[in-house]
């Protein structure tokens, strides 16, 4: 005859089995309700600027409960609130803006303004632009070192990388490369930070202590790594490649590419969330490439969720799942406006 300790464990056992199986089972409910997608549209915001204008890179300030979202044809930047989902100031003087980088410490955004080759400098206690800084040929993705106050802009035609001091709003280094530059991005784990160079299919690092390049490393198959984002937890990089359409897993310790996928045409932007392990590409064909990172060595392709044609940057709020997706028209019309998704989980 059995304890009464152990019946007790055995009841607990089956009581953690059923549980597991409603998740599992509400998870796959939750993905047949949303048509099999791993993404369902929740909201829609109009946006002031003109309809039909490209818009560029987009970025979430937790602080504040912002997104902050670049209308490069129109030479706006919008400042949205999360909850409300209304735009709270469109603000101009950023032509051609592409690259946007919010420094928390500073209440500061970063443009990178490719009409006139500048770096606009907002104050968000101000909304608006407070000073410019020259740099060289079409400023594009940015990142921020924060315990270096560094800002990194891509000057992508320049191929070069303008490292600026954000306490002085003063460009204090440039480094130069053989290949146009991709996206940058801060590790503040390695504290590092890793520069696409996109014609050369290489991975450069830079040392922000010394604002000197360490090493470069070839990310072969991948082709034309544009977009990257980072997992600095398991030490990988996920890399856009854009003349092969693939998504590539970099490992940061090993220097390889470890895993590739195939995506839709047309990538571009390429972002990680930590809390669902899932990695989003907005693909100009009309289409946001899904994957999910099983673990740090194995990944899957969910889905290529369909969305309008020419939408090619996003951004993810980490604490809510939710993905933000800028749109310029509406099968073949103008328009400008933002769609916000809800993350559906995985069955």
């Amino acid at each position: 005859m059995r304890s009464s300790s152990a019946v007790a464990l055995l009841l607990l056992a089956a009581a953690v089995a059923l549980f597991a199986m409603r998740k599992d089972l509400s998870r796959a409910a939750a993905v047949a309700e949303a048509g099999g997608n791993f993404l369902t549209r929740v909201a829609v915001i109009q946006l002031p600027g003109p309809p039909g204008n490209r818009f560029d890179y987009l970025t979430i300030d937790s602080d504040d409960g912002y997104l902050l979202s670049a209308h490069l044809g129109a030479g706006l930047l919008y400042v949205i609130d999360l909850k409300s989902n209304t735009v709270v100031k469109a603000i101009p003087d950023v032509p051609g803006a592409e690259g946007v980088e919010y420094v928390p410490e500073l209440k500061k955004v970063y443009t990178s303004d490719w009409y006139e080759n500048k770096i606009g400098v907002i104050s968000l206690r101000q909304m608006k632009v407070i000073t410019k800084i020259p740099t060289e040929s079409k400023p594009d993705g940015s990142a921020y070192a924060a315990p270096f106050h560094a800002l990194y802009v891509s000057d992508e035609r320049g191929k070069a990388e303008a490292i600026v001091d954000v306490r002085q709003d003063k460009t204090i280094k440039i480094l130069h490369f053989d290949s146009e530059t991709g996206m940058p991005q801060y590790d503040p784990v390695a504290r590092m930070v890793y520069v696409n160079l996109q014609d050369s299919n290489t991975f450069a690092v830079i040392d922000p202590a010394t604002n000197t390049m360490k090493a470069q490393y070839p990310v072969t198959p991948c082709k034309g790594n544009h977009g990257m984002a980072l997992d600095p937890e398991h030490h990988r990089a996920f890399l856009s490649c854009e003349d092969n359409e693939k998504m590539a897993v970099f490992d940061l310790d090993k220097h390889r590419v470890i895993t590739i996928l195939p995506m839709a045409g047309g990538p571009d932007v390429i972002k990680f969330d930590p809390g669902l392990k899932r990695i989003y590409v907005a693909c100009y064909s009309g289409t946001i490439s899904i994957f999910q990172q099983d673990d740090p060595d194995h990944y899957r392709k969910l889905q290529d969720f369909p969305t309008q044609r020419k939408v090619h940057s996003l951004a993810i709020d980490e604490r809510t799942h939710r993905v933000y997706a800028p749109e310029e028209q509406e099968n073949g019309k103008p328009v400008a406006r933002m769609i916000v998704y809800d993350a559906v989980a995985s069955k």
